[in-house]
C-alpha cells in the first residue's frame, strides 16, 4: 500500500487485501495500540502505532504509516515503516527502502532494500554444515 495514493485507490488496495484469506487483520493510521498483540496465524497489516509486545506466528507487515515500539516475535516481517525494539523473524525479514529498524535483528535471512535503514546488531544462525558421511576406512586404505 503506498503511502501517498490516490483515496480511490488507497480503497481498492484495502479491498484486495481483505480479499487476501491470509489476511485476518489490519489497523490503520488513527489506531493506537497499547499491550500485546497475538496473531496465532496469517497476515497482519500494521499501518498505525503500536507500544508493546507482537507474537505473530504467521507474517507481519509493518506499513509505510506503522510504528512499532516494543519487541517483535513474527515468523516473517515486511517493514516499510518503522520499528524501535528487537525483531525476531524465525524465516525472514525484509526492510523495504523507506522502514527503519532501530533495534536488534534475529533472522536467518535478512532482506534490506536501497534506502531502508536498520541501526542496531544483527544475529543470524550459524548454519549447519551438510552431513556427508566420510567413507570407512579399512586398514588397507590407512596411509
Amino acid at each position: 500500500m503506498t503511502m501517498f495514493a490516490k483515496k480511490g485507490e488507497r480503497k481498492r488496495e484495502l479491498v484486495e487485501m481483505l480479499d487476501d484469506d491470509n489476511v485476518v487483520g489490519f489497523l490503520e493510521p488513527g489506531v493506537e495500540v497499547e499491550g500485546k498483540l497475538i496473531v496465532p496465524a496469517g497476515m497482519i497489516i500494521l499501518n498505525s502505532h503500536l507500544k508493546g509486545e507482537i507474537a505473530c506466528e504467521g507474517m507481519l507487515v509493518v506499513g509505510a504509516q506503522g510504528e512499532v515500539e516494543g519487541e517483535v516475535h513474527t515468523k516473517q516481517i515486511s517493514i516499510a515503516g518503522k520499528v524501535k525494539g528487537s525483531v525476531h523473524a524465525s524465516e525472514s525479514l525484509e526492510i523495504k527502502k523507506a522502514g527503519v529498524v532501530l533495534g536488534d535483528i534475529y533472522t536467518p535471512k535478512l532482506f534490506v532494500e536501497p534506502g531502508g535503514y536498520f541501526d542496531g546488531q544483527c544475529h543470524m544462525p550459524t548454519p549447519e554444515p551438510a552431513k556427508h558421511s566420510a567413507p570407512d576406512l579399512g586398514p588397507k586404505d590407512r596411509v
